[in-house]
C-alpha cells in the first residue's frame, strides 16, 4: 500500500477487523486497548526523549525503529474506535485544525516561551 489517507485508512482497518480480525472488540474494550498502546509508546519515549533510562535486556538501537510501531498501534486502534463509532475522522481533524488555528493563533505568536 502506498499513502493512505484518514479516510482511506479508516476503510483499511475495516476491511481487515472484518475479514481477518472476525469483528471489533466493543468499544470500551477497544478504549483500555488504546489507552494500553498509548502507554507502550510513552515508556519508549521516556527512554529515548526522557530521563528514563533502558533495562538491561533492553536494546535502545532498536527502540528507536520501535517507535514507529508504537505509533502505528496507537492509531490503528483509534482508527477502529472512530469507525466503531461513525467518526470521520478526516472531518475531525480539519474542524480541530481550525478551531485551534482561531483559538491560539495570537497565543502562540505571542508565547516567549515558543521563541
Amino acid at each position: 500500500m502506498e499513502n493512505l489517507s484518514i479516510n482511506d485508512a479508516q476503510e483499511v482497518v475495516d476491511k481487515w477487523i472484518n475479514s481477518i480480525g472476525i469483528r471489533y472488540y466493543n468499544e470500551l474494550t477497544n478504549t483500555a486497548v488504546l489507552m494500553e498502546e498509548v502507554g507502550e509508546l510513552a515508556r519508549l519515549m521516556a527512554r529515548i526523549y526522557g530521563e528514563q533510562s533502558f533495562k538491561s535486556k533492553e536494546k535502545e538501537a532498536t527502540a528507536k525503529e520501535d517507535l514507529g510501531g508504537e505509533m502505528a498501534d496507537v492509531l490503528f486502534v483509534l482508527l477502529c474506535l472512530a469507525n466503531q463509532t461513525g467518526v470521520d475522522l478526516n472531518q475531525e481533524l480539519l474542524k480541530s485544525l481550525e478551531k485551534k488555528t482561531k483559538r491560539d493563533k495570537e497565543r502562540h505568536a505571542n508565547n516567549e516561551k515558543l521563541k
